[in-house]
Parts: structure tokens; sequence; C-alpha cells
């Protein structure tokens, strides 16, 4: 059944209507509100969004938020619901749009030099709290681990940035990034906790190389992978020190022994 002249014409002026009191709701400085609504309710509209919006970042970036001022956070929030156009429908993929606006929208060059990374732990954060994966029991006897396969976590996230980004609050703002990374892993606990661990760059490739082996990896292996790599003159030595840094990432159930 074709749709009449009119009635295709009510769709064509609802939609003209729907991109105009969009683009108001989005950025009022820059678009004017649709001429047929009450400038008062668009105005509540408005509020009634950004409001929204800005409690989800507030509440997701707690950190970020105390490093700005009122003006200054409101602006991010204002810059961020004009420019970006979210992927999502869901409140709770919030903070990943604004993670990827910082990443390709923003001009950063007024930003902290850490921001971005500043953002993404505290997603990551956020992400593990939510997350419907389970964690892995925890482990009793490890006594045979060279002999047993270890699998990373599914709620464990090794991670390096260029700044200390677990260290940073209105009192520690570094202006430039130290000589060397920060590398952490970030897990949720078998009490839904979430925790952090500040790693060596050693135990994150380890991480890694048994991130690499979603299956499960002999843990004598990725010893001694990691071993050769280092190019240590005492590759024993290394392969000690990794065991005993897969015992205490085994009993805080960052990885899984099968």
């Amino acid at each position: 059944m074709h749709s009449s002249p009119l009635e295709a014409r009510m769709s064509v002026d609802f939609k003209v209507k729907q991109l105009e009191f969009a683009a108001y709701i989005r950025d009022p400085e820059n678009n004017a509100p649709p001429a047929d609504v009450n400038p008062q309710r668009m105005a509540m509209y408005r509020e009634l969004f950004f409001n929204n919006i800005d409690s989800f970042l507030s509440i997701n970036f707690p950190v970020l938020r105390t490093l700005l001022n009122d003006r200054q956070w409101f602006e991010l929030g204002q810059d961020f619901f004009a420019k970006h156009v979210s992927q999502s429908p869901h409140f709770s993929e919030i903070p990943e749009e604004f993670l990827d606006y910082l990443q390709n929208e923003r001009d950063r060059s007024a930003d902290f030099p850490f921001m971005l990374e500043l953002a993404h732990y505290e997603w990551v954060e956020m992400a593990l709290s939510i997350a419907k994966e389970a964690s892995p029991a925890k482990q009793q006897n490890l006594d045979d681990l060279p002999c047993r396969h270890v699998r990373l976590s599914p709620l464990a996230w090794p991670l390096a940035y260029q700044y200390p980004v677990h260290k940073i609050s209105p009192d520690f703002l570094p202006e430039t990034a130290p000589e060397l990374a920060t590398f952490l892993v970030v897990y949720r606990d078998p009490e839904d906790e979430v925790n952090f661990i500040e790693i060596t760059p050693i135990t994150y490739r380890l991480l890694q190389i048994i991130q690499e082996h979603e299956g499960g990896v002999l843990a004598a292996d990725c010893l001694k992978q990691v071993a050769e790599e280092s190019k240590h003159p005492n590759p024993d030595l290394i392969i000690a020190g990794g065991l005993q840094i897969l015992r205490e990432l085994a009993e805080k159930t960052v990885i899984a022994v099968v």
C-alpha cells in the first residue's frame, strides 16, 4: 500500500523537526530551537538530557572529575555531548563512548597530557565491575604449578600506560611522562571487588604470553619463553622468580590454573 502525498509530507516534516530538536538538545549555542516548540520546554528537555550524561560521566570518571573545576567539567561534557554521535543506545556504554570521543574527536591541546590514559583506567574499573564473566576459583595446591596449564582470568586486564594513572590526584598532576612506563593488572576477585596491582615489565610480558593462549598454556613453557626473551645471563633466576609470580597471581585469581 502506497502512502498518500499528505502522509509522505507529514513524515518528512516530522524527520525535519526531529533533527532540529536533536541539534538544539546537543548544541543550543549553535542551533536554533524548533520554531513551534515552547522555548522553556526545549530548555527543560535540554537540561534533562545533558544532566543524565553529566551524571554518568561524573560517576564513572570520579578522579577526572576531581581534577577539573565546575566550568571545565561542564565544557568537557558539553563538547562531548555536542560532537560525539554515540553508536550505542545503552547508558551503560556512555563511558566507552566518552573514551572514543577523547581519543578521536577531542582537541586535547589544553587538556592534561594524561587525560586519555586516566579516563581509560577509570573505564576499565567500571567495565570490570559490571562484567558478566565469573572469576576463577581461588587456588589451593600449587606445588605442581610448572606442570599445569594457566590461563588469564576473563576479569583480569594487563595494562601499560605512559603515566602512573593509579597515582594521579589533585595533589599529583604530572606534566610529562616518566622515563619508565607504568604496568598494571586490574582484576575482579571472587568477592566481586575490583583491585589493581602494579607489576614489573617482566610480569606484564608473562601475562601477555598467557593472554595469547586463550585455551591455556603450560606454565613451564611461558616461563621459559620469558626467560629466553629477557636474555638474562642466568635464565634459571628468571624462571624461579616467574614461578613465584605465577603463584601469587593464581592466589589473587588473576590467572586460573587448570
